[in-house]
């Protein structure tokens, strides 16, 4: 562990990723916690922060771009009927305490903050466990709870009319390299058959290293996943794909992906072993 603005996970005494608790970033970007970088137990970079195609991509962490019309994913708001639009909405996400801190993980509470005030409620559960010499997993879920007396709903571009762009909630972005990463689930392969589609796992495979990743819960199971491989390397699971996500006064919200970090280009039977010992059956 580190101070107060930063903590580093380790696998088996190695550090494995660096969590920024309260990054100093420009409100168009949506400030948030996130894990850059994060690297295989070999120590590759599978991480990027702020790349020059998409600056408010920030490593891996939970980003909505429509939380009641406030910006949560950073960047432009994606407006029906207008397109990509810059609008003063974004929000920010503020660490307010650590329940937990150990090597291997963590659990913190965060503040969803924007002009109204306080929208949501989080829970963020991080933790990471050693699989083989060469693999990883980290576990993460986040609990969602609207602390407002109204009720909120969760959007993306795809609901406000934009195709094919349902991203927001959990999401990585990968390391980009000269050669776009393949990618595949047990059933699919490319990005065009697997992108909006339901799979209980996914992976991404660099050219030294392999993303695998798992929805361990059965809602978590129920969203598709939104997958770039060509205009760059990112993954997320979809909170919000072909409607908006109601969450009602007190109610929470929970999503958990489990990610397997691993050294090497996986093929399909080697991620499946991966992400059985990582999530179980």
């Amino acid at each position: 562990m580190t101070g107060n603005d930063s903590v580093v996970l380790r696998v088996a005494g190695r550090p494995v990723g660096r969590y920024v608790t309260r990054p100093e970033l420009p409100a168009r970007l949506s400030p948030r916690p996130y894990l850059h970088p994060v690297t295989t137990l070999a120590g590759t970079a599978v991480t990027e922060l702020s790349p020059a195609d998409h600056a408010h991509h920030l490593g891996v962490g939970v980003a909505v771009p429509d939380v009641e019309g406030f910006n949560f994913w950073g960047g432009r708001t994606y407006v029906r009927d207008r397109g990509p639009t810059e609008l003063d909405n974004h929000g920010s996400q503020r660490h307010t305490a650590y329940q937990l801190r150990d090597p291997d993980g963590f659990v913190e509470e965060l503040r969803w903050v924007a002009a109204p005030g306080e929208l949501l409620r989080e829970r963020r559960t991080v933790a990471a466990t050693e699989l083989t010499d060469a693999a990883w997993a980290l576990d993460f879920t986040f609990s969602l709870t609207n602390v407002t007396e109204t009720p909120l709903s969760l959007g993306s571009p795809a609901t406000n009319g934009r195709p094919g762009a349902a991203y927001g909630g959990f999401f990585w972005r990968a390391r980009k390299e000269e050669t776009a990463p393949g990618v595949f689930t047990a059933g699919a392969e490319g990005e065009s058959e697997v992108h909006g589609h339901r799979a209980d796992w996914l992976a991404l495979a660099g050219s030294t290293w392999t993303l695998v990743f798992a929805g361990a819960t059965e809602a978590t199971r129920r969203d598709p996943w939104f997958v770039r491989t060509a205009q760059y390397p990112g993954v997320g699971s979809s909170l919000a794909h072909e409607a908006r996500l109601p969450v009602p006064p007190g109610e929470t919200v929970v999503r958990r992906v489990v990610t397997v970090v691993a050294d090497g280009r996986l093929g399909r039977s080697e991620a499946a072993a991966l992400v059985r010992k990582a999530v179980g059956p």
